[in-house]
This record gives structure tokens, sequence and C-alpha cells, in this order.
């Protein structure tokens, strides 16, 4: 038995699913549209951050001085900035909140309003798969485990722990079906719209929103430059390029609502792309290392998704 004859036995019926909304806020983006546009353009959204700016951000003279210091980054703009009335929030529970929790849950809001639902009346059973990087709010208190049964610990606990994402955003805007937060580290974004895809087939839901963030602070910063890391030595990526010498950390956030590609078309929501299939697997230790991943994993899983689509590699 082939691949394909394989997964068909076990998915018969891999049903497309619409993507009817979307939203995102990234480096010179303040939206879907303009992030797009940046995409065309081939534009690098980083950029060399004065020493001023950095030593305004707090970064020490002596790390800014060090000749292996980058000084180059990314930057979404007002990422503190939150309407914290809107969500049900006072100033000082908002203030807790790291701003990554408070930018997904912004672009839920917005994502809902692109497809045409209004954010606290979705007639669907509605799940959200999102995921976030570790917090490095500055706001954020200390949490002493001795204390986390006091009101204000465990409340910054869970204002800032990556853990509750997901089911925040489904508290705030009213949303039944399954809150699941995906950590699979730098792929948990396409990881939660994966299990959000399959949670529309299964039938635990009927609309999803799937997304993530990654904003660290301060925004304005850098890295040392550690040869043979991952992090490039100039503080610019290229990808696909024989001059790619590695990557650097960026900010953002982006969220999309999902519905089966039937039910889409059915109630006449907009649709903006269709995921005909998906796939994910781990090449457990047939590889060099950890966090390099194997040519057969790699191989296997891109064949899982294309049989599910149903469309060979030629096409």
């Amino acid at each position: 038995m082939n691949i394909e004859e394989r997964l068909k036995q076990h998915y018969p019926d891999c049903e497309p699913i619409a993507v009817i909304g979307h939203a995102s806020r990234f480096p010179d983006a303040a939206d879907s549209d303009a992030y797009w546009a940046n995409l065309l353009a081939g534009r690098e959204c980083s950029r060399q951050f004065s020493r001023q700016e950095l030593l305004d951000a707090g970064i020490p003279a002596s790390v800014i001085d060090d000749p292996a210091f980058v000084p180059r980054g990314t930057v979404v703009p007002d990422a503190e900035a939150f309407d914290a009335e809107l969500f049900g929030y006072s100033r000082q529970e908002a203030e807790l909140l790291d701003p990554q929790q408070r930018l997904f849950l912004q672009m839920a809001w917005h994502a809902l309003e692109h497809a045409g639902y209004a954010p606290r009346a979705v007639p669907h059973k509605t799940g959200v798969f999102g995921s976030a990087r570790i917090s490095t709010y500055p706001g954020r208190e200390a949490i002493n485990i001795a204390e986390v049964a006091h009101v204000r610990s465990l409340q910054s606990l869970m204002a800032n722990d990556k853990d509750y994402v997901a089911t925040r955003a489904a508290y705030k805007l009213d949303l039944r079906g399954p809150a699941l937060s995906v950590q699979t580290a730098c792929s948990s974004s396409l990881v939660a719209t994966h299990l959000a895809c399959e949670s529309l087939r299964s039938g635990e839901c009927d609309m999803a929103i799937a997304g993530g963030v990654a904003v660290s602070f301060p925004q304005v910063s850098g890295y040392l430059y550690q040869q043979g890391m991952i992090f490039s030595p100039d503080g610019h990526c290229r990808p696909f390029d024989a001059q790619a010498q590695g990557t650097y950390g960026g900010n953002g956030v982006a969220a999309v609502v999902l519905r089966r590609l039937s039910d889409a078309l059915r109630d006449g929501d907009p649709v903006v792309a269709v995921v005909l299939g998906s796939a994910i697997n781990n090449d457990g230790s047939q590889k060099v290392g950890y966090t390099a991943p194997s040519v057969l994993g790699q191989r296997e899983v891109i064949a899982d998704a294309w049989a599910l689509a149903g469309v060979r590699s030629e096409q």
C-alpha cells in the first residue's frame, strides 16, 4: 500500500478548510494588507538601532560596545497599547497582562470582524488554537512559588504564562469550542492552524481561530553574535540565498478564522484562501541533533500533506 492509499484509508474525506478572515500586526505593517504589500515588495522590515536608542531601552553600554553585538531588530509599534475597557479589564488587571496576551486577544477580535462576525456574538461553536513566546514583559511581577496561593501572585501568573493565551481569548470573546495553547517552538502557529483544521474536520467545532504572537521586550535591542549559532553576524536574514548566514528574532502577531469550506460556501462567508491539506510529524532521533530537522522526516511530512490534499508534486 503506497502512502496515498494509506492516508486515504484513514482519511477518506479530507475536507478543504476555508480561511474566511484574518488580522495581523508586524513591523512596518499595521494590518494584513500592509504585511502582504511588504511581502510582494520584498521589503526587509528590521532596522538598525542607534546607540542612544539602545541605551534608552536599558541595554548596558558594555553590551552595546561589544564588537560581537549586532544592534538590529524589529519593532511592532504601540505593542503595549490596549483598550482595557473594551475587553472588560480594569487598568490594574490590564497592567498585569503580558502585551502578547493583549495582542493575541485583539487580533482574534479583528479577525472575527474581518470574517464578518461580531465578537461575543458568534453563532457557531468556535475553537481557539493559539501560541505565544515566553513572556519578557518588564511589568510582570516575579512569581514567588510560596505566594502563588495569594490572589495577586496567581493573577500575575495567569497574566503572563503562555498557557493561558487561547483560553483567555475564548473567555473574553464568549467562544465555546476547544481552546488550546499550542507550543512546538518555532512551528507553534502553523501547528495550531493544523490542529484547528483537524478539529473542524472531526466536528469538534464549526469555526476556529488559529494564530500566534511573539513580541519580546525591550523591542529595541539586539544580540551578541556567536560563531556557529543560529543568529546572523550582520542582522540580516537571507533565506534560500548563497549568502545566508543565519537569522534573527522577529516580533509580530497574526490570527486567521477558519471554517469547513462547504459550510463557508453555504453561509456566504468571504473565502480568501483554502487549505486543501496539512500534516505534522516528528523524526525522532534520526537526525544529527535535537534542533536539526532530518531530510527523511521533511520528505515524509510533505508527502503526507500532498496526499491528504490530493495534490501531486508536479502540480
